[in-house]
């Protein structure tokens, strides 16, 4: 059993020594995770690779997590999850109306800015993967590690005990669905 396996039990037990002993094991490999999640994001997003790190570690081995990771592969599943979700709640929260709701920033220069990615479009990734997952709950937990954890899709099989091809089958389907899904959800 390796240490982040023995300290990921203990962590999941209730052992606040392991949890700290822990993200120093993990830091990095989440830091990469988030890092390349986040440079999908708009521009203007607030939240950086690193609190998002401390925010989705802070879910995996808080007070009312009482989950038991498998291996080294479940854990950092998990925490695509974690980032995942709170990406999706930061996008409600900026989209919500006291926040500004479907107001767009302007700069003060005639410069017309790039292109951005909205947190509309990651509420209708999120809206159409809450939708495949009860259809096809793999292909889902495939999407979620490749996209918001940005791993391979050789690794994404590892995690979920998979072979490489089932992988494979899972992932084409998963985003040929989801494009079909997010599509039609656009007005555009």
């Amino acid at each position: 059993m390796s240490d982040v396996t023995r300290l990921l039990d203990a962590a999941a037990a209730g052992d606040r020594r392991a949890a700290g002993d822990l993200l120093p094991l993990v830091y990095d490999e989440l830091r990469k995770l988030a890092a390349a999640r986040m440079a999908a994001e708009s521009p203007d997003h607030t939240l950086q690779p690193t609190a998002l790190v401390h925010e989705a570690y802070l879910r995996l081995v808080g007070p009312a997590d009482a989950l038991r990771w498998d291996n080294r592969g479940h854990f950092f599943a998990a925490a695509a999850e974690a980032m995942r979700r709170i990406l999706v709640e930061a996008a409600r929260r900026k989209g919500a109306e006291k926040h500004g709701g479907d107001r767009r920033r302007v700069e003060l220069t005639d410069v017309p800015a790039a292109p951005e990615v909205d947190g509309d479009r990651l509420l209708a990734l999120d809206a159409a993967l809450t939708r495949l997952a009860a259809e096809d709950p793999v292909a889902a937990r495939v999407v979620e590690l490749r996209h918001f954890a940005g791993v391979s899709v050789e690794d994404a099989a590892a995690a979920l005990g998979l072979s490489r091809a089932t992988a494979y089958r899972h992932w084409t389907y998963a985003r040929a669905w989801l494009k079909d899904a997010v599509a039609g959800a656009d007005p555009g």
